[in-house]
């Protein structure tokens, strides 16, 4: 499995707005919305917060990774957006989030999906120098490249 299998050009937004973790998970709903992956923003938003009401899902290295199990969901997909002033997420190291990777997961197929996927984000996010390439990005072509490379 690739990321490039699970997210598309739609789905990154590499100048995010929204100013608290709230926004910025109803900005990251929104590109999973347009782009016909949940068919509920609103009980996919759910999800969501259920989730992080259990543990932050602010893993530290300025990486917030969200990510929800519903019925809402048509497909497994990523979408990415970068915050470059960051937000606070509750993180572990306290580091504000500038990468979200937000996990959108039937929650019949949900079984290991999920995991599978955070797996592969988290083996790649560890490494420095590709966390420091993709908070270099400027536009989400350059975003999206950077991202095909995580497997």
């Amino acid at each position: 499995m690739n990321l490039s299998d699970l997210t598309t050009m739609e789905l990154i937004d590499v100048d995010l707005k929204g100013t608290t973790k709230d926004e910025v998970i109803d900005e990251l709903i929104a590109k999973l919305d347009a782009a016909g992956v949940i068919k509920s923003s609103r009980k996919f938003k759910k999800a969501i917060l259920k989730r992080e009401k259990e543990n932050s899902t602010g893993i530290g290295f300025s990486i917030a990774i969200p990510h929800g199990k519903s019925k809402a969901v048509l497909k497994p997909s990523v979408a990415f957006g970068l915050q470059r002033n960051g937000v606070d997420w509750e993180s572990i190291d306290g580091t504000p989030a500038q990468l979200i990777f937000m996990i959108a997961v039937p929650e019949e197929s949900a079984g290991n999906e999920h995991l599978k996927i955070l797996q592969m984000l988290s083996r790649k996010l560890m490494d420095e120098t590709f966390r420091e390439q993709l908070l270099g990005v400027q536009t989400n072509e350059e975003a999206y490249r950077l991202l095909s490379t995580i497997q």
